[in-house]
Parts: C-alpha cells; structure tokens; sequence
C-alpha cells in the first residue's frame, strides 16, 4: 500500500477527534474551491480471499464507489497483486454547504456540521427501481429513535408475500430490523436509518429509505441535531474550477430511471447541467479529457485542463 499521505492523516485525526473512528472528515476548502481529499491507491494483498465489499468497508465507500473506479476488478474475489484505486478525492456537490446533502446518483451523503469547517462524508444505500429515494427534495430531520421499530406498509405485506413471506404487522427492533439500531425521521414515508445488511452500502435496496451502516448511523444519531436542514439531490456529474485555475469533472453512472434501462447494457444518457458546461467549455480545457470521463464513468475526480 501507498504511504497514506498527510493530508488523510490529518483526516484521520480529526475523525478522531470528533469521537468517531470510522466517519470519513474533510477540512472544508475556501468558498471559491469545491475539491476535497485525496485518493489512495492499494494492491491486494497476495494471501487476500476478500471480497471487493470488505475493501468498501475497510476504507468507508459504498460497493458503488469501488465497482466504478475499478472496472475490471472481481467484485467477489479481487485478483492477488491487482492495484485498487480508492476514491477519496471528491468534488463537494453544487449545493449550499448546510446541513445534510445526500446525492442519489454516487449514493453518498455529506454532512456539514454545524459551527465546523468540515464536512463528514458517508456511503448510503437507497431506493430500488419503483420505489425510489426522492432526488429533488428539502426537509430536515423531524424526529430521532434509536432501536426503532418498522411497521411494514400493505404494499410490502403484498409484495413480501408473493415471494412467499410473511412480514409481522411491527417488526420489533434490535439487530435483525431491516431498520437497525438506529433511525432519523424525515417525515412519514421517508426516514435516514441504519441496516441489518451491510452489503447493501452503495446499492439500490430500499423501499426509498436512505440506509447507513451501523458505525455510521449511530455516528449521525449521536452529532446530527432535530431541525437539520437536509437535501436530497441527483448530480452525477460535478465540476469545478478551483482558485488556482485548474478544473475537475467527477462523472458517476446515472441511476435507471426504468426497467428497460436497468437491464440493459448500454449506457445511461447524460445529461450535462448548465453549472458543469460552464467548467468544461474553456479554451484551457482538453475535450478528450471530458469525453473519455463521461465514457468511463469511473466516480474518479479528474483534471481536465
């Protein structure tokens, strides 16, 4: 493995300090700049039988993260010796820094403490196909329970059925809810809960809920107050220029909005907002550069000029 660089060390450090081992802790850049972090770069150790998932765990990204910046790596045994790109780097979204920002299209949520300059960036689950996580929506965290229960919807009680299960009327909690041990009411459909499956970080799993592994969601539970402003948005592709010239897209894999899309194989369409052609459309910037990003999709940071 590389030396991890001073700057994640600080990173680390921080996350320390604000008790919380596992929460990824970027210092906040100038108002003017939107690039944070670092990637880092690993090889599978030659004795490894894990799979890409435990790699995702170990270094706080969704399945998500990994399978897009490592394309051609085996998701359930990544090959002995094969060099990983972990995707630290990232473009803060086009947002205000406020709150709770969860970005449906890199399922990651950045949360902007209050009276902090950081901003603590987690791996999220979110809505399957049909039953989707809000992608246009401001509300803020109404309520908060650790060790909720979930009381199942008909439409669930239905559907569970029809693959042959029963759902009790209240699934009581404890390790075992499919909510976890710990829940951030956003209203009365949606809710920023934990999970009885961590495998589901950086897929779409859920009945709309947007899911956090247990470290994460207690972390949240613990440092994220009632009335917190959160946003839901859907940007797969984000620009920057930052202060000293230089500019960054960062293009993920936009999400199916059908079945025809989700099974296909060909490419999502993109469509590119008006913000990011502002960034791309400069004399200084190499067009390959931006072709072959939105090609690739990788959820990598990349300069372009």
């Amino acid at each position: 493995m590389k030396m991890i660089s001073a700057f994640i060390l600080i990173v680390l450090l921080l996350s320390i300090s604000m008790q919380s081992p596992f929460a990824i802790v970027y210092p906040l850049p100038a108002a003017t700049s939107r690039l944070v972090g670092q990637n880092i770069e690993i090889i599978v150790p030659q004795d490894s039988k894990l799979p890409q998932e435990s790699f995702a765990t170990q270094y706080q990204m969704g399945i998500s993260n990994m399978l897009e910046a490592n394309p051609g790596i085996d998701v359930y045994l990544p090959q002995a010796g094969k060099k990983m790109i972990i995707p630290q780097q990232l473009i803060l979204p086009d947002t205000p820094r406020k709150g709770i920002i969860i970005n449906n299209a890199e399922m990651r949520l950045y949360y902007y403490p209050k009276g902090t300059k950081t901003v603590v960036v987690l791996p999220i689950g979110i809505g399957k196909l049909g039953k989707d996580t809000p992608i246009n929506w401001t509300t803020s965290v109404k309520s908060k329970k650790a060790r909720p229960t979930w009381t199942p919807t008909k439409a669930m009680h239905l559907e569970y059925a029809a693959r042959g299960e029963n759902l009790p009327k209240v699934f009581p909690s404890g390790p075992d809810n499919p909510m976890g041990l710990y829940s951030l009411y956003l209203g009365h459909l949606y809710a920023i809960h934990g999970t009885n499956a961590n495998f589901g970080i950086g897929l779409r799993v859920s009945h709309g809920c947007v899911r956090l592994r247990t470290y994460d969601i207690k972390w949240l539970f613990e440092n994220v107050p009632i009335g917190t402003r959160v946003q839901f948005i859907d940007q797969p592709v984000k620009a920057t220029v930052e202060p000293n010239g230089l500019r960054y897209i960062e293009v993920h894999s936009p999400l199916s909005t059908n079945k025809e899309q989700f099974n296909s194989r060909e490419l999502v369409p993109i469509t590119l907002p008006s913000s990011v052609i502002q960034v791309i459309t400069d004399a200084s910037v190499s067009q390959g550069k931006v072709n072959t990003a939105i090609q690739n999709r990788t959820g990598i940071s990349t300069k372009i000029n």
